[in-house]
């Protein structure tokens, strides 16, 4: 058995082993692992001018920069003259030591110097003293650091992660100068070989959190990852779920922040996000605007949401519920004016209410599927034109249109899309309860929502904290209310944070 599943006998075990090419490291050996490569290249160099110092300089082209090539490497090797003076041993020891402009390291395997010849840096062979070193050469060419588009702020920093991976651990240590940050990198991937980095606060962070972390980072055995969802079901505690664990952000800020509560956050080359651990429910409620703005206004909007995100869920199953089994709950004047709309109407109410989720689903995929300009213009009229034709038609009554529309549109205000994702599968499910069993069925099935949420853990930490919190571990400021800065005085307490005091 798996983790997450039962593992068949039948899979046969990765071809892939370690060293991946265990011959000698030796020039041969080098063009035989890039046979077949158009983009490898190789560059014979006289060291000090010197015909009996010859040197070959191999590198892959696209990944080096070649200014630092030639002014960093190249050049010194040509032009300095005690190259020319010293022996065999003499020059590569003064390689190592500052001869060369770029950072270098003295190279031992095959495998180290195909991977440094992919990472960017260029290999020089020196066969009169028998080495091989390698030099920083990296190119640097990267999307540069543009606003946040997902998670805007009109009253916040404008800068968001981009894919290279340096330059998001440089945005955060921008923000978070603190010699206690600590970054671990760990390799993962067998043809991707992705470099995943692990930031945690040392001495704040829970030092058990960080290792649970750090081994299921390690455990990661795929061969590929490029994509933030297989990075994600790699490290989840369960994967059978709809509903999110790992929240992400588009925002150093936001990012910075959570590290100082006492998270830890993860850093993935090629993916634009940060991944702040570990995460429950309330993290995906919460929006970049809730610090910038006065705590009152914060906490009514926060509110709100919570709110939506109830109304989003239940007020079509309700609707159905109502409808079919329960009228006597409507005033007599509303259920009389449902019962004229549906006079031409016919299809059933959960058909109804079904058929028009179904479409609100599909106008909002095409939009979200197309470019900007585009999409939006289809989003609009499409609801508009389905909607009214729709109802035109008496294929579905006008009441249904406007619940299915509130529905959808209270989804919006729940910042996370793929915990609103989550909720709309939820609002199908919880509407063919309702025309089932009515309120009885909605009731259940909602207590199997909650108790399912309620199992769910997120690297030991119950999903619903802090609503499910008990005992010290309901404190203030770690609810829906957002309030004033100088009275949180402590961490939250489910972190396990070595340092629980914030501010004086």
């Amino acid at each position: 058995m798996g983790r997450f599943g039962p593992q068949g006998r039948d899979i046969p075990p990765h071809p892939r082993q370690e060293p991946r090419f265990s011959g000698d490291l030796t020039e041969e050996g080098i063009r035989f692992v890039f046979k077949d490569t158009v983009d490898f290249d190789q560059r014979p160099i006289l060291i000090g001018g010197d015909p009996e110092k010859r040197a070959t300089v191999f590198a892959i082209m696209g990944q080096v920069r070649f200014e630092r090539l030639n002014d960093y490497v190249l050049r010194p090797l040509a032009m300095d003259l005690r190259f020319r003076e010293a022996s065999p041993e003499q020059t590569f020891r003064m390689m190592t030591e500052g001869g060369i402009y770029a950072g270098v390291k003295v190279l031992t395997t095959l495998d180290q110097a195909a991977f440094e010849l992919v990472a960017g840096n260029v290999v020089l062979s020196f066969p009169a003293a028998g080495k091989m070193l390698s030099c920083f050469t990296i190119t640097e060419e990267k999307r540069s650091v543009s606003p946040p588009e997902n998670e805007p702020s009109a009253k916040g920093a404008m800068d968001s992660f981009v894919e290279s991976l340096r330059t998001n651990t440089s945005l955060v240590r921008r923000r978070l100068r603190a010699p206690e940050l600590k970054v671990k990198e760990v390799m993962a991937g067998r043809q991707s070989v992705t470099p995943i980095d692990i930031l945690y606060i040392e001495g704040l962070t829970d030092p058990a959190l960080v290792e649970q972390v750090r081994e299921r980072v390690e455990q990661i055995d795929t061969d590929q990852l490029f994509q933030a969802a297989g990075f994600e079901e790699q490290i989840l505690d369960d994967v059978k779920t709809a509903f999110p664990l790992i929240p992400y952000t588009q925002r150093p800020d936001r990012f910075c922040a959570g590290l100082v509560e006492g998270r830890v956050g993860v850093l993935v080359e090629g993916i634009p996000l940060g991944y702040l651990l570990p995460g429950d429910v309330r993290q995906f409620f919460q929006t970049s605007q809730d610090r910038a703005q006065n705590w009152v206004t914060s906490s009514a909007l926060a509110v709100l949401r919570y709110l939506c995100m109830i109304l989003s869920l239940f007020l079509p199953a309700v609707y159905v519920a109502a409808v079919n089994f329960h009228p006597e709950m409507l005033p007599a004047s509303l259920a009389w004016s449902i019962a004229e709309a549906k006079v031409d109407v016919p299809f059933s109410t959960v058909f109804e209410v079904l058929i028009l989720l179904a479409s609100f689903e599909i106008v909002q995929e095409a939009g979200l599927r197309l470019p900007g300009p585009v999409g939006t213009t289809v989003s609009i009229l499409g609801g508009l034109v389905v909607g009214s034709a729709a109802v035109e038609a008496k294929i579905v009554s006008p009441v249904v249109l406007i619940v299915v529309a509130v529905a959808g549109i209270a989804g919006y205000t729940v910042p996370s899309q793929e915990f609103s994702a989550a909720l709309r599968l939820w609002r199908f499910g919880l509407a063919i309860a309702a025309s089932v069993g009515g309120l009885y069925a909605v009731v259940g099935l909602g207590g199997v929502l909650v108790g399912r949420l309620a199992r769910l853990e997120s690297f030991g930490t119950p999903y619903l904290t802090p609503f499910a919190a008990a005992g010290e571990e309901r404190q203030m400021g770690y609810g829906v209310i957002r309030w004033p800065e100088p009275w949180v005085k402590l961490r939250e307490a489910a972190l396990h944070t070595r340092n629980r005091r914030r501010q004086g």
